[in-house]
Protein backbone atom coordinates (compact mmCIF):
# COMPACT_ATOMS: atom_id res chain seq x y z
CA UNK A 1 0.00 0.00 0.00
CA UNK A 2 2.91 2.38 1.03
CA UNK A 3 4.50 1.61 -2.60
CA UNK A 4 1.02 2.23 -4.20
CA UNK A 5 0.83 6.04 -2.46
CA UNK A 6 4.65 6.71 -3.65
CA UNK A 7 4.06 5.69 -7.24
CA UNK A 8 1.45 8.04 -7.22
CA UNK A 9 3.42 10.45 -5.73
CA UNK A 10 6.27 10.00 -7.52
CA UNK A 11 3.86 10.35 -10.86
CA UNK A 12 2.45 13.95 -9.26
CA UNK A 13 5.63 15.25 -8.88
CA UNK A 14 6.74 14.06 -12.47
CA UNK A 15 3.80 15.53 -14.03
CA UNK A 16 4.57 18.77 -12.12
CA UNK A 17 7.86 18.61 -13.07
CA UNK A 18 6.81 17.94 -17.02
CA UNK A 19 3.89 20.87 -16.73
CA UNK A 20 6.76 23.20 -15.57
CA UNK A 21 8.62 22.73 -18.30
CA UNK A 22 6.13 23.18 -21.27
CA UNK A 23 5.62 26.38 -19.05
CA UNK A 24 9.02 27.66 -19.23
CA UNK A 25 9.71 26.02 -23.05
CA UNK A 26 6.97 28.13 -24.14
CA UNK A 27 7.61 31.41 -22.49
CA UNK A 28 11.64 31.46 -23.67
CA UNK A 29 10.03 30.48 -26.69
CA UNK A 30 8.00 33.45 -26.53
CA UNK A 31 10.24 35.88 -25.78
CA UNK A 32 12.82 34.55 -28.13
CA UNK A 33 10.51 35.25 -31.01
CA UNK A 34 9.35 38.26 -29.53
CA UNK A 35 13.09 39.53 -29.45
CA UNK A 36 13.65 38.02 -33.08
CA UNK A 37 10.87 40.53 -33.78
CA UNK A 38 12.21 43.68 -32.02
CA UNK A 39 15.30 43.14 -33.57
CA UNK A 40 13.61 44.55 -36.89
CA UNK A 41 12.66 47.61 -35.05
CA UNK A 42 15.87 48.12 -33.09
CA UNK A 43 16.30 51.74 -34.38
CA UNK A 44 13.32 52.67 -33.67
CA UNK A 45 13.37 51.63 -30.37
CA UNK A 46 16.99 52.96 -29.44
CA UNK A 47 15.04 56.60 -31.23
CA UNK A 48 12.66 56.05 -28.37
CA UNK A 49 15.11 55.59 -25.43
CA UNK A 50 17.36 57.98 -26.39
CA UNK A 51 14.54 61.15 -26.45
CA UNK A 52 14.91 61.53 -22.78
CA UNK A 53 18.51 62.41 -23.77
CA UNK A 54 19.05 63.64 -27.43
CA UNK A 55 16.08 66.54 -26.06
CA UNK A 56 18.93 67.58 -23.40
CA UNK A 57 21.57 67.22 -25.68
CA UNK A 58 20.00 69.86 -28.05
CA UNK A 59 18.80 72.27 -25.65
CA UNK A 60 22.52 73.11 -24.21
CA UNK A 61 25.21 73.84 -25.57
CA UNK A 62 26.67 70.60 -26.34
CA UNK A 63 29.52 69.00 -29.01
CA UNK A 64 27.02 66.08 -29.51
CA UNK A 65 23.60 65.78 -29.44
CA UNK A 66 23.32 62.34 -29.32
CA UNK A 67 25.68 59.80 -27.40
CA UNK A 68 28.58 58.02 -28.19
CA UNK A 69 29.82 54.41 -27.81
CA UNK A 70 33.08 53.86 -26.52
CA UNK A 71 34.00 49.90 -27.64
CA UNK A 72 33.93 48.58 -30.97
CA UNK A 73 31.42 46.02 -30.28
CA UNK A 74 28.77 47.94 -29.25
CA UNK A 75 27.44 48.95 -31.82
CA UNK A 76 25.92 45.27 -31.91
CA UNK A 77 25.22 44.64 -28.66
CA UNK A 78 23.40 47.58 -27.56
CA UNK A 79 20.52 46.83 -30.08
CA UNK A 80 20.91 43.20 -28.95
CA UNK A 81 20.27 44.04 -25.79
CA UNK A 82 17.35 46.87 -26.62
CA UNK A 83 15.95 43.99 -27.96
CA UNK A 84 15.80 41.37 -25.72
CA UNK A 85 14.25 43.37 -23.22
CA UNK A 86 11.71 44.84 -25.37
CA UNK A 87 10.83 40.95 -26.74
CA UNK A 88 10.00 40.13 -22.60
CA UNK A 89 7.84 42.77 -22.94
CA UNK A 90 5.94 41.26 -25.63
CA UNK A 91 6.07 37.76 -24.43
CA UNK A 92 4.74 39.06 -21.02
CA UNK A 93 1.29 38.00 -21.35
CA UNK A 94 1.95 34.96 -22.35
CA UNK A 95 4.66 34.79 -20.43
CA UNK A 96 1.94 35.30 -17.42
CA UNK A 97 -0.93 33.22 -18.66
CA UNK A 98 1.96 30.19 -18.36
CA UNK A 99 2.32 30.74 -15.62
CA UNK A 100 -1.21 31.46 -14.59
CA UNK A 101 -2.10 27.68 -15.90
CA UNK A 102 1.08 26.48 -13.74
CA UNK A 103 -0.55 27.95 -10.48
CA UNK A 104 -4.59 28.17 -11.02
CA UNK A 105 -5.11 24.28 -10.26
CA UNK A 106 -3.90 24.67 -7.22
CA UNK A 107 -5.69 27.92 -5.83
CA UNK A 108 -9.04 27.29 -4.26
CA UNK A 109 -12.10 29.19 -6.34
CA UNK A 110 -11.91 32.43 -4.09
CA UNK A 111 -8.45 33.07 -4.42
CA UNK A 112 -8.61 32.24 -7.74
CA UNK A 113 -10.88 35.41 -7.62
CA UNK A 114 -8.16 37.88 -6.44
CA UNK A 115 -5.60 36.32 -8.54
CA UNK A 116 -6.05 38.24 -11.59
CA UNK A 117 -7.62 41.62 -10.80
CA UNK A 118 -4.05 41.48 -8.70
CA UNK A 119 -2.09 40.70 -11.76
CA UNK A 120 -3.59 42.50 -14.11
CA UNK A 121 -3.20 45.28 -11.17
CA UNK A 122 0.48 44.66 -10.68
CA UNK A 123 1.53 45.02 -14.60
CA UNK A 124 -1.06 48.20 -14.62
CA UNK A 125 1.13 49.74 -12.07
CA UNK A 126 4.48 48.64 -13.12
CA UNK A 127 3.82 50.31 -16.88
CA UNK A 128 2.52 53.46 -14.89
CA UNK A 129 5.81 54.51 -13.03
CA UNK A 130 7.80 53.45 -16.47
CA UNK A 131 6.35 55.61 -18.53
CA UNK A 132 5.96 58.08 -15.70
CA UNK A 133 10.07 58.01 -14.82
CA UNK A 134 10.51 58.08 -18.77
CA UNK A 135 8.58 61.60 -18.57
CA UNK A 136 10.31 62.68 -15.51
CA UNK A 137 13.77 61.16 -16.65
CA UNK A 138 14.83 64.51 -18.88
CA UNK A 139 14.42 66.87 -15.67
CA UNK A 140 16.78 64.82 -14.06
CA UNK A 141 19.28 64.87 -17.17
CA UNK A 142 18.99 68.72 -17.65
CA UNK A 143 20.17 69.04 -14.19
CA UNK A 144 23.05 66.72 -14.44
CA UNK A 145 24.27 67.93 -17.55
CA UNK A 146 24.75 71.19 -17.12
CA UNK A 147 26.03 71.41 -13.06
CA UNK A 148 29.47 71.49 -13.70
CA UNK A 149 29.01 74.18 -16.17
CA UNK A 150 31.90 74.91 -18.77
CA UNK A 151 34.36 73.10 -16.20
CA UNK A 152 33.60 69.69 -18.26
CA UNK A 153 31.60 68.97 -21.83
CA UNK A 154 29.12 66.24 -21.62
CA UNK A 155 29.49 62.88 -23.57
CA UNK A 156 27.22 60.31 -22.65
CA UNK A 157 27.89 56.78 -23.24
CA UNK A 158 24.38 55.05 -24.51
CA UNK A 159 25.63 52.22 -23.01
CA UNK A 160 25.96 53.30 -19.74
CA UNK A 161 22.94 55.89 -20.36
CA UNK A 162 20.56 52.93 -21.04
CA UNK A 163 21.69 51.08 -18.13
CA UNK A 164 21.05 54.11 -15.71
CA UNK A 165 17.29 54.54 -17.75
CA UNK A 166 17.00 50.43 -17.18
CA UNK A 167 17.26 51.12 -12.93
CA UNK A 168 15.31 54.23 -13.60
CA UNK A 169 12.52 52.57 -15.17
CA UNK A 170 12.70 49.17 -12.93
CA UNK A 171 12.73 51.65 -9.65
CA UNK A 172 9.92 53.50 -10.58
CA UNK A 173 7.58 50.31 -11.97
CA UNK A 174 8.81 48.26 -8.60
CA UNK A 175 7.75 51.11 -6.13
CA UNK A 176 4.44 51.71 -8.02
CA UNK A 177 3.23 48.28 -6.75
CA UNK A 178 3.47 49.69 -3.44
CA UNK A 179 -0.93 49.18 -3.57
CA UNK A 180 -0.53 45.81 -4.50
CA UNK A 181 1.82 45.43 -1.34
CA UNK A 182 -0.31 47.07 0.92
CA UNK A 183 -3.63 45.52 -0.01
CA UNK A 184 -2.29 42.18 0.27
CA UNK A 185 -1.10 42.96 3.96
CA UNK A 186 -4.26 44.39 4.65
CA UNK A 187 -5.70 40.87 3.91
CA UNK A 188 -3.53 38.69 5.39
CA UNK A 189 -4.11 40.81 8.58
CA UNK A 190 -1.11 42.27 8.84
CA UNK A 191 -2.35 46.48 8.22
CA UNK A 192 -5.62 47.58 8.37
CA UNK A 193 -6.38 51.07 7.54
CA UNK A 194 -6.79 52.41 10.70
CA UNK A 195 -3.63 51.15 11.72
CA UNK A 196 -2.04 52.82 8.47
CA UNK A 197 -3.63 56.48 9.51
CA UNK A 198 -2.49 56.55 12.88
CA UNK A 199 0.95 56.39 11.08
CA UNK A 200 0.76 58.40 8.00
CA UNK A 201 3.29 60.67 8.91
CA UNK A 202 5.70 58.20 9.77
CA UNK A 203 4.87 56.59 6.72
CA UNK A 204 5.12 59.94 4.64
CA UNK A 205 8.62 60.03 6.15
CA UNK A 206 9.89 56.23 5.09
CA UNK A 207 8.63 56.87 1.81
CA UNK A 208 10.87 60.08 1.38
CA UNK A 209 13.64 58.86 2.92
CA UNK A 210 13.31 55.08 0.41
CA UNK A 211 12.45 57.45 -2.43
CA UNK A 212 16.01 59.34 -1.72
CA UNK A 213 17.74 56.16 -1.33
CA UNK A 214 16.87 54.38 -4.53
CA UNK A 215 16.63 56.73 -7.18
CA UNK A 216 19.95 56.67 -9.06
CA UNK A 217 21.83 59.96 -10.18
CA UNK A 218 22.58 62.97 -7.96
CA UNK A 219 19.97 65.30 -8.86
CA UNK A 220 16.85 66.50 -6.00
CA UNK A 221 14.50 66.25 -8.88
CA UNK A 222 13.78 62.59 -9.37
CA UNK A 223 13.35 61.57 -5.61
CA UNK A 224 11.09 64.17 -5.58
CA UNK A 225 9.12 63.03 -8.43
CA UNK A 226 9.15 59.46 -7.15
CA UNK A 227 7.76 60.37 -3.51
CA UNK A 228 4.89 62.47 -4.17
CA UNK A 229 3.33 59.95 -6.52
CA UNK A 230 3.91 57.04 -3.81
CA UNK A 231 2.73 59.02 -1.25
CA UNK A 232 -0.55 59.80 -3.48
CA UNK A 233 -0.60 55.72 -4.16
CA UNK A 234 -0.34 55.41 -0.33
CA UNK A 235 -3.34 57.69 0.16
CA UNK A 236 -5.31 55.50 -2.24
CA UNK A 237 -4.11 52.55 -1.05
CA UNK A 238 -6.08 53.34 2.52
CA UNK A 239 -8.91 54.00 0.71
CA UNK A 240 -9.18 50.69 -1.30
CA UNK A 241 -8.36 48.85 2.08
CA UNK A 242 -11.93 50.29 3.66
CA UNK A 243 -13.77 49.12 0.61
CA UNK A 244 -12.44 45.67 0.45
CA UNK A 245 -12.97 45.29 4.23
CA UNK A 246 -16.57 46.28 4.10
CA UNK A 247 -17.19 43.65 1.05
Amino acid sequence: MQDVVNDERRMTIIEHLEELRRVLMISVGAWVVGTVGAFFFHDRLLTLLEKPLTDVLGRGRHIVTVPIVTTPTEPLTIPLKVSAIAGFVVALPIILWQVWTFVAPGLRQSERKFAWPFVVSAVLLFAMGACFAYFVMPVGLNFLAGFLGTNAEFLPDLNAYLSFFTLLIVIFGVTFELPIAILLLGLLGIVSSRWLRTRRKGIWVGIVFVALVVTPGADPFTPTALFLPLIALFEVSILLLDKVFKR
